[in-house]
């Protein structure tokens, strides 16, 4: 995930450098409390900073899906997080359960918890209905992530953290705005699978330092790849192999999704617009041989100039293609 760079209130896009300003109605909130709009300021500024490509996807939504995806990915961008801040797994969790005890109160219509995003997913929930049963999901395979001792023993493993941590946000975009299409379902199944292996692939370094991996135990034994080789960054070629390997079930997620476009209602295409980054990260492990600890690879997003990944939503959102 990229730092933001630069500031930008919600009502407006700065490009890299911040030379220049777009103005874009981020969140309509001008006649919301002054409350809900520092909620979902911050959610906005929140996925700015931390998921950069996803939030120039979310600037294509429509005004009335914008404001409820904002708030589905900055409680990602929180709960993701917590992994990132902890050294003592039980801590991380306890962290967690306080995000569940935060939904579980939303749905009970409780008094809700005192954090911003909290209070914007209060509002979109209420409005728009969603399904408690993804955000439930996402929070306990985070749970079940940080108490894992051992890596994954297959890809089965790694692609259904992949689709309950990253699959859910579009489920949850697509019932925001209110489409209810199987072939979308699939799509965004396949989509999240992809983006969500990409993205693990390319946190193998931090992942490393850290004596964890998501490199399948059956996939690094093929490839004579040992668990430490992993963490250090050693045995280069095995590590390659084993990472195209892994690369390559992205890929196949991401041809199945863009396989269905033809069924995929018109007004889902835009929802599923993550597919461009997904796909962008994918060809920048190709374009470093597949070396994850390669600095080209790790740098910038994804690898990728800020300017051209917006310049390539903008294409595929005016095609309406992912």
């Amino acid at each position: 995930m990229r730092p933001s760079s630069g500031s930008c209130s919600d009502r407006e896009y700065c490009d890299q450098g911040g030379t220049r300003k777009q103005q874009l109605t981020v969140v309509s909130m001008t006649t919301a409390p002054t409350a809900a709009r520092q909620a979902f300021s911050y959610c906005v500024q929140q996925v700015r900073k931390y998921d950069y490509a996803n939030y120039l996807c979310l600037l294509h939504l429509p005004p009335e899906v914008r404001k409820a995806a904002f708030a589905i990915r900055a409680f990602n961008v929180e709960t993701a997080k917590v992994g990132d801040s902890v050294r003592e797994s039980q801590l991380g969790v306890m962290r967690l359960m306080w995000w569940k005890e935060a939904v579980d109160g939303i749905y009970k219509k409780a008094t809700p918890l005192d954090h911003p995003v909290v209070r914007a997913l209060t509002s979109v929930i209420s409005e728009q209905r969603l399904s408690k049963n993804w955000f439930s999901r996402l929070i306990d395979s985070r749970i079940t992530d940080l108490e894992m001792t051992a890596p994954p023993v297959s890809m089965a493993e790694v692609e259904r953290y992949a689709e309950n941590t990253a699959s859910v946000l579009l489920y949850l975009t697509l019932e925001a705005a209110g489409i209810r299409n199987t072939s979308a379902d699939h799509a965004a199944s396949h989509i999240g699978k992809a983006a969500g292996i990409g993205l693990l692939l390319r946190a193998t370094p931090v992942h490393g330092s850290r004596r964890r991996t998501y490199i399948p135990v059956d996939i690094a034994a093929k490839y004579g790849l040992s668990q430490e080789d992993i963490y250090r960054g050693e045995n280069r070629n095995a590590l390659a192999d084993a990472v195209h390997e892994v690369a390559s079930f992205g890929h196949a997620h991401l041809k199945h999704a863009r396989d269905l476009a033809g069924s995929v209602p018109k007004e889902a295409k835009i929802v599923l617009l993550p597919a461009v980054p997904a796909g962008v990260l994918l060809q920048s492990l190709e374009k470093c041989n597949f070396n994850v600890f390669d600095g080209r690879f790790q740098s910038g997003v994804y690898g990728v100039n800020p300017l051209w990944m917006q310049l390539l939503q903008r294409w595929h959102a005016f095609r309406g293609t992912y």
